[in-house]
């Protein structure tokens, strides 16, 4: 899943896309190096990162969609936690909701998307983007995480939703310490049992640089590090910056686990 965010202020891509023009030719580009997904974001959810309104964040995304829809194949998902921007996102050409608040924050989320039937990604966080990385604290961070997944889960299928149509995202960076995050990724088959298909954000996040003391811009060799981590471990799908690089990676890790070169 490549990450194409079209906002200001976005811990690592921030600003780099100053029109819809260059978003486009930047997601042409990512699925020319071997994105399967390709996720537009409006709405920086970088600690402590202020809201947008609707009508920004609609008028950051909806160009890029549909000028991308024109261009590639892939399905395109839409990063959002208001109905209202899912809605038109998917009317516009976008096939996937990925909702942080794991359809908390909107009561709308869960019926447009079983009305729409379309696959959404529930991530867990501890807060708010405003509020998660204040305090961050758990008994046990797996067992909470899990817990927390399962019960959206079961929402999810209780307001109309398809199992089928859901992945699971354990939050990497939302409301965690390094050391939480850590243990998410050594405690990822234990999410994997849930039978979700399971996503995971690790690229360029700030527990590699305080690993590595290093900036977003040279965290490249920690990101590639730590997405074979979760692939070995039971991550299906990964959300990266780095599109080709990790592709290779990837390639290197499906060896690993299958035998497959080609």
């Amino acid at each position: 899943m490549a990450v194409l965010n079209v906002t200001p202020d976005s811990f690592y891509d921030g600003g780099r896309r100053g029109d819809a023009k260059q978003a486009i030719a930047d997601g042409v580009a990512m699925a020319a190096c071997g994105a399967d997904v390709i996720d537009i974001g409006g709405e920086s959810t970088r600690p402590g990162a202020a809201a947008v309104s609707e009508a920004e964040e609609l008028g950051r995304v909806l160009p890029v969609i549909c000028g991308l829809r024109k261009e590639v194949r892939l399905p395109i998902s839409i990063d959002t936690y208001k109905s209202s921007v899912a809605r038109a996102a998917l009317g516009a050409g976008a096939d996937i909701v990925n909702d942080i608040s794991a359809l908390r924050f909107d009561p709308a989320m869960a019926v447009l998307v079983a009305q729409e039937k379309v696959p959404v990604i529930l991530m867990h966080m501890q807060g708010t983007p405003r509020t998660m990385q204040a305090r961050p604290e758990y008994s046990d961070v797996v067992r909470e995480v899990r817990d927390f997944l399962a019960a959206q889960l079961y929402d999810a299928m209780d307001a109309g939703i398809s199992p089928q149509a859901i992945v699971i995202d354990p939050g990497i960076g939302f409301g965690k310490s390094v050391e939480h995050n850590l243990q998410l990724l050594r405690g990822l088959p234990v999410l994997a049992a849930l039978g979700q298909p399971l996503l995971v954000g690790v690229s360029r996040k700030t527990f590699i640089g305080k690993i590595l003391n290093l900036e977003p811009d040279q965290r490249l060799e920690g990101s590639l590090a730590a997405a074979v981590a979760a692939v070995l471990a039971g991550a299906n799908l990964l959300r990266v910056h780095d599109v080709g690089e990790t592709s290779r990676a990837l390639r290197v890790a499906d060896a690993l686990r299958f035998g497959v070169t080609e």
